[in-house]
């Protein structure tokens, strides 16, 4: 791993413990941060994670299908005793 990365405002080497670039002057506020430092690995893009979409209880088929049963069972039930 090198000692040094380069600045995204001005393309200067800027040491890994340095607060702001001695170039152009930018830091962590106007311009860069601690992720700078691993531009130049070539890693992968990290994606953002795809949230899960979960369906509502009543919007499951077999849920209906459960209450449907249930229901037709506590008329039968009903009516016959």
């Amino acid at each position: 791993m090198s000692d040094y990365f380069i600045c995204p405002n001005c393309g200067t080497e800027v040491p890994i413990r340095a607060l702001a670039c001695p170039e152009c002057g930018s830091d962590e506020n106007t311009g860069w941060s601690e992720d700078t430092m691993y531009d130049e690995l070539d890693l992968p893009e990290v994606e953002e994670s795809k949230t899960k979409t979960t369906t509502s209880l009543f919007q499951n088929k077999y849920f209906l299908y459960i209450v449907a049963i249930l229901a037709l069972l506590a008329f039968l039930w009903i009516y016959v005793l």
